[in-house]
C-alpha cells in the first residue's frame, strides 16, 4: 500500500541533506561488522523512493513483513543518533544536555568531583542562556551528590544550593504561569476566534486577570519576559486592541534584539515575534513602519549567523511571503504584485514536506485576492476553488466563509452568471450555517438574498444601499477585522464609481499617505 510521504521514517529521511545522509553513512560504518546490516539497506532503499511504498521494500527480500515495523523503528533511532553528533545540531541546549549526562555518568562511577566540576560549568551555561529549568536540574543533582556528605563540603554549599533552587524555582514557576496563561489564551483564540461583542470583552479580560501572575518587571528575566509579551499579545489579538498587539510584539523583537545570543538560541521565537509585529502594522495600516519592519526581517534572516535549518527555512518562507502579500495589498499594487505568485509556488514546491496545507490555502487565498485586484477574476476563482475544494481539511471558518463570498464576487465580475443562482444559493447555505457571524456578514447574506429578485437597472441602485450599511461598520471594533479578509468597501464603490477596484484601492492609499505627511 502507497503512503505518499505520510511514513514518519520515510519523511525524516526525505528531509535530510547530502552531507547528512554522508555522516549518517560515516556513523553507521564506523564498525564493519555495520555495513551490511539491514537498518542501512533499508535506509539505501527508501533514500531512493520518491513515495513510501511499503510492497517495493518487501520486494528487495532484506526483512519479512512481521519484521518491517521494528527495523524501521531501530532505523528512525540511529538517524536521530547521527543528527545529535552532527555540528550543525549541537545547540546549548543539547550541549547542556551532554554535560548533564557527562556528569551522571561520572556520579554513577563514583568520580564525585569531577562530576561537580561538570556540573557547575554546565549551570553557569545554563542560567546564562536562560535555560533556567536545566539549571533547576542541574543544582538537584548537585544537591543529591553534597547531601551524601561525600565531599565534606556540605556547610558552606547547602545554604548556596538552597538559595540557587529557590530561586531558579520561583522564576521557573512564573515562566511557567506566563507560558500556560500565553497557551490558553491561544486555545481560546481557535476555539473561539475573536471577541465580537462587549460581553465576550468583559469575559476575556476578568479570564486574562484572573490567571496573570504577580510579577516585578525589573526582576524578570529574558524567558519570563518573553512569555509575558506573549500572553499580552494573545490577549490583546483576542479584544481586537490592535495598537497593544503593536506594543507587545515590538517589545518581544526588541527583546531579541538587546540579547541578540538569543536570536541564535531561541530563532523560531525570534521569527514568530516578527511575524506577529507585521500582522498587528497591517491590522493598524501603518504603511511606513510596516514597510521597514518587513525589509529589516527579511534582511537579518540573509544574515551569514543567523541560524539555518529546515524548519527555519519554512517558517521564514511562510512570514516573509505572507507579508510581502500584504505590502501589495495596502499599497493596491496588485498588477505589480502578480510576479509574487509565481516565485510563492516555486517554493511551494521546495517546502512541500515543511509548509502544512492550511498554509498554503492561506496563500491560495492570498493569490486569488491578487488577481482580483488586477482584475483576473478567472485566475481568481482558480485559486478559490482550490480551498473550497478541499473537503479533507479543516481550516478556518473565516477563510472557508470569505473564499465563498470573494468566489461569488469573482464570478460576478467575470460576467460567469449561468450559474450564479446556484452559487449564490449555495454560499447563502454555507454562511448561514456559520455560528457568530459577523454584522458584516450578515449583511451580505441579506444582499445576496435578494440579488436574485432585482432587475438589472436596479443593482447599481442595491450596492449603494449595501455600500451605506455597511460603512457603518468600518471603524467598529468588533467588526472591522472582516473588511481585512476582503475589501467589500472598495469593490463596492469600484461598482457605484465605475472603476477597477484596484485603482479605488491605490487612490484610497495615496490618500492615506498625504494624510500621514500632513
Amino acid at each position: 500500500m502507497t503512503r505518499d510521504q505520510k511514513d514518519n521514517l520515510f519523511v525524516l529521511i526525505k528531509s535530510l541533506s547530502k552531507s547528512e545522509k554522508r555522516q549518517f553513512k560515516l556513523y553507521v560504518g564506523r564498525l564493519g561488522v555495520n555495513e551490511d546490516s539491514k537498518f542501512l539497506m533499508l535506509f539505501n532503499i527508501l533514500d531512493k523512493l520518491s513515495v513510501y511504498d511499503e510492497a517495493a521494500i518487501l520486494k528487495k527480500g532484506i526483512v519479512k513483513k512481521q519484521q518491517l515495523s521494528n527495523l524501521k523503528a531501530h532505523l528512525y533511532k540511529q538517524i536521530l543518533i547521527s543528527l545529535r553528533l552532527n555540528p550543525s545540531h549541537q545547540d546549548i541546549r543539547i550541549q547542556i544536555r551532554e554535560q548533564l549526562d557527562f556528569a551522571t555518568i561520572l556520579y554513577h562511577k563514583g568520580l564525585y568531583k569531577q562530576s561537580l566540576k561538570i556540573l557547575d560549568k554546565a549551570k553557569n551555561l545554563a542560567i546564562v542562556n536562560e535555560e533556567k529549568n536545566a539549571a533547576y536540574e542541574i543544582v538537584d543533582l548537585e544537591k543529591i551528590i553534597e547531601s551524601q556528605y561525600i565531599t565534606r563540603s556540605l556547610n558552606n554549599r547547602a545554604d548556596q544550593l538552597s538559595i540557587e533552587a529557590k530561586e531558579l524555582s520561583r522564576q521557573n514557576v512564573l515562566a511557567s504561569k506566563l507560558s500556560n496563561l500565553s497557551l490558553q489564551l491561544y486555545g481560546q483564540f481557535l476555539k473561539t476566534g475573536y471577541v465580537k461583542n462587549k460581553a465576550e470583552t468583559t469575559r476575556i479580560t476578568e479570564y486574562f486577570n484572573a490567571r496573570l501572575p504577580k510579577f516585578d518587571i525589573n526582576e524578570l528575566g529574558f524567558r519570563e519576559k518573553l512569555w509575558l509579551y506573549k500572553a499580552r499579545l494573545w490577549y490583546s489579538f483576542l479584544i481586537h486592541d490592535f495598537l497593544a498587539c503593536y506594543k507587545y510584539s515590538k517589545k518581544w523583537v526588541e527583546l531579541f534584539y538587546e540579547n541578540k545570543d538569543m536570536i541564535l538560541l531561541n530563532p523560531v521565537f525570534f521569527l514568530r515575534g516578527n511575524n506577529y509585529l507585521l500582522e498587528s502594522l497591517y491590522y493598524l495600516r501603518q504603511y511606513k513602519k510596516f514597510k521597514e519592519a518587513l525589509f529589516r526581517f527579511e534582511a537579518i534572516t540573509q544574515e551569514k549567523w543567523f541560524p539555518v535549518d529546515d524548519n527555519l527555512e519554512g517558517l521564514s518562507f511562510l512570514f516573509i511571503y505572507n507579508n510581502k502579500f500584504n505590502l501589495h495589498f495596502i499599497e493596491g499594487s496588485f498588477n505589480e504584485g502578480l510576479p509574487l505568485i509565481d516565485e510563492v509556488l516555486e517554493r511551494l514546491k521546495k517546502f512541500k514536506d515543511r509548509v502544512d496545507e492550511h498554509h498554503v490555502m492561506v496563500f491560495y487565498y492570498k493569490m486569488a485576492s491578487m488577481y482580483f485586484g488586477a482584475g483576473d477574476n478567472r485566475k481568481c476563482i482558480y485559486y478559490l476553488e482550490k480551498i473550497i475544494s478541499n473537503k479533507s481539511l479543516q481550516m478556518r471558518e473565516d477563510l472557508l466563509c470569505f473564499s465563498r463570498i470573494l468566489n461569488l464576487v469573482a464570478h460576478y465580475e467575470a460576467g460567469l452568471d449561468y450559474n450564479l443562482d446556484v452559487l449564490i444559493k449555495s454560499t447563502y447555505k454555507f454562511l448561514i450555517k456559520m455560528e457568530d457571524l459577523y454584522e458584516v456578514q450578515k449583511e451580505f447574506i441579506k444582499f445576496l438574498r435578494g440579488l436574485g429578485d432585482i432587475y438589472p437597472h436596479e443593482v447599481k441602485n442595491e450596492f449603494i444601499k449595501l455600500h451605506k450599511k455597511l460603512k457603518e461598520f468600518e471603524n467598529d471594533p468588533y467588526q472591522s477585522r472582516a473588511f481585512l479578509y476582503l475589501d467589500i468597501i472598495s469593490w463596492l464603490e469600484s461598482k457605484i464609481e465605475n472603476k477597477p477596484i484596484g485603482e479605488i484601492i491605490r487612490n484610497k492609499f495615496h490618500l492615506m499617505q498625504q494624510n500621514t505627511n500632513e
